[in-house]
């Protein structure tokens, strides 16, 4: 046993993408859901996905960052990604969108960022797949942009997000476990009015459902009522979207967190990729599903949110290839393996469980932060919430 853990940490000093993990809703004692994570409960399950993140804290005012995800190791824009979308409310930006809809894919990673560096976002990933090998000719990139408004925290007007800063994150970025929290895209973020930032969580599927994996990778900056496993925590908490206005005139129970009461605008990027062969229209099916996931973390989708789910299959023999190689010629048709209908059910399960938690631990990794103008937003009581479950 010993040897074993020699060993264990000798792998985990070499490894230069090694992450230092903050304590997640299990670490409490805290389980929604009844199917199983994966090993690491992290989008990175899936195997061949890579997460990398650029944080920017700078001075007082910039709080912001980037998140790349790639779905698989080869050149993207010569595998293509079978994908689909959903718009829970579509008051944001997700560049690429209307191509991903037309033509049921993605050729290029996701990045995710603020409102305003979604154009940065897509001048890093043109830069990156232009400068592929095998990519001399192309003169088309769709690129796939992700937002949300981190002004509460950051100063987003001054554009601090630049293409450098894209390309760096695709390049940190590896498999493995995933930093939670006050990273990259999350860095400046806000969730039910505690500081929100990245998430991540999996489900793997028994072998008699197929065995398949489906993680999840969400950016939160949203409002609501906060419920975990079932447990109304934001009102427990005296915490929640529309709080004065329903209880006006009342006094705030003792034990309430005092400050600024949630905003119920916002928004939630949510990215699921699955090992399991699904096509375009079963991708979009499952994408919905995303935002029952949400949903039951207390999330309303208000008026001035733009909740996107992304939804990608990375099962091997089912990239899109339409371009001659080295070694394959051209061809006109494809032959792929899809699951009938019947069989994604499972998945769907699979896809709102890990929504839920990926979403859950995006607030438990998250960490006090105060930012421009003097703003601070609160990290989750982690302890206090812990109290509700374990007494």
């Amino acid at each position: 046993m010993k040897r074993l853990y020699i060993l264990f940490f000798f792998l985990y000093c070499v490894n230069s993408h090694a992450v230092a993990q903050k304590a997640r809703m299990r670490d409490y004692g805290i389980v929604t859901g009844v199917m199983q994570p994966g090993p690491l409960n992290a989008i990175t399950d899936v195997k061949g996905v890579k997460i990398g993140h650029v944080t920017l804290i700078k001075g007082k005012e910039i709080r912001t960052g980037v998140t790349a995800i790639i779905p698989h190791e080869g050149n993207i824009f010569r595998e293509k990604v079978p994908a689909a979308f959903w718009a829970g409310n579509g008051f944001g930006k997700l560049a690429g969108s209307t191509q991903i809809k037309e033509l049921g894919n993605i050729e290029t990673p996701i990045i995710l960022t603020n409102t305003l560096s979604v154009a940065a976002g897509m001048e890093g990933l043109i830069t990156y797949t232009l400068s592929q090998p095998g990519n001399e000719d192309i003169k088309s990139v769709n690129a796939v942009v992700g937002e949300t408004n981190d002004g509460g925290l950051n100063d987003i007007r001054g554009r601090h997000v630049k293409p450098g800063h894209v390309l760096e994150a695709l390049k940190e970025a590896a498999t493995g476990p995933v930093a939670e929290g006050n990273v990259g895209a999350g860095t400046g973020t806000v969730c039910f009015g505690f500081k929100g930032g990245i998430g991540t969580s999996s489900r793997v599927l028994p072998e008699s459902l197929g065995g398949y994996t489906v993680g999840v990778l969400v950016q939160t900056n949203f409002g609501g009522v906060l419920q975990i496993a079932g447990v109304n925590v934001g009102e427990r908490l005296g915490r929640y979207s529309f709080m004065k206005q329903l209880h006006a005139g009342e006094i705030a129970q003792k034990d309430a967190i005092s400050g600024l009461m949630p905003s119920p605008d916002g928004s939630c990027m949510i990215v699921i990729i699955t090992d399991a062969p699904l096509n375009e229209r079963n991708l979009e099916r499952l994408a919905k599903r995303g935002m029952m996931g949400l949903a039951r973390t207390g999330g309303i989708a208000s008026n001035g949110s733009g909740d996107y789910v992304l939804a990608l299959s990375v099962a091997p023999g089912n990239l899109i290839r339409e371009y001659a190689t080295a070694t394959q010629p051209p061809s006109q048709t494809y032959t792929p393996t899809y699951l009938h209908n019947d069989e994604c059910s499972s998945l769907f399960m699979a896809a709102i469980e890990a929504v839920e938690e990926a979403i859950l631990n995006s607030l438990f990794a998250a960490e006090t932060m105060t930012g421009i103008n003097g703003n601070t937003v609160e990290s989750l009581p982690a302890q206090t919430v812990a109290g509700m479950f374990n007494n």
